[in-house]
């Protein structure tokens, strides 16, 4: 699958600006990801891009998503992004195959936090750091629909560092920051 023809589904099923730059953002940290915890065999195009269609279906399906992504992907013979996005809906229980599985979910949540916390910044993403996050991760009230619970269990069976995987999300937005919106001068 092309880059081209995810956007295009991208685009066919999500019209909201925050869900469109959420997409993104995932995207671009899922595309950091591939080398950073895939390694060198870990087909970076294939990581974004699974990045970029994980919630194509949501703002339209909300109560049944991801099926119709997934059930897009498998009808584009795209079997491995077709897992990670089912992978990445914790409510189906599946287990994790793939470190792509495994980088989705612990990029998805957190990468929406982060964009959260930069808007309540002056200075967006420029200092952002992780002991921010975290302490803005213990305010129940900010940004209330972000599951916690997930971030923390999703970077544990990922096997890094809290800490680090906070930072490595930053530190793959911040280049981003103007596009995403997430910049001090927004």
């Amino acid at each position: 699958m092309t880059h081209d023809q995810a956007l295009s589904q991208l685009h066919a099923w999500t019209k909201t600006e925050s869900l469109l730059k959420h997409a993104r953002a995932v995207e671009v940290v899922m595309r950091a990801a591939a080398s950073h915890y895939g390694g060198a065999e870990a087909d970076a195009d294939l990581w974004a891009t699974t990045g970029l269609v994980h919630d194509a279906d949501y703002e339209q399906w909300p109560e049944d998503h991801p099926r119709r992504t997934v059930d897009w992907l498998r009808e584009q013979g795209e079997e491995a992004m077709a897992y990670a996005v089912s992978f990445h809906q914790t409510r189906w229980g599946l287990p994790s195959k793939t470190m792509m599985d495994k980088s989705l979910l612990a990029c998805d949540e957190l990468t929406g936090f982060v964009m959260a916390c930069c808007l309540v910044r002056p200075a967006g993403i420029a200092d952002l750091e992780p002991k921010s996050v975290k302490k803005k991760l213990k305010d129940k009230a900010f940004a209330a629909k972000v599951d916690r619970e997930i971030i923390r269990n999703s970077v544990e069976l990922l096997g890094v560092d809290f800490d680090q995987h906070i930072r490595f999300v930053i530190d793959a937005l911040r280049p981003h920051a103007d596009e995403l919106g997430i910049g001090a001068n927004r």
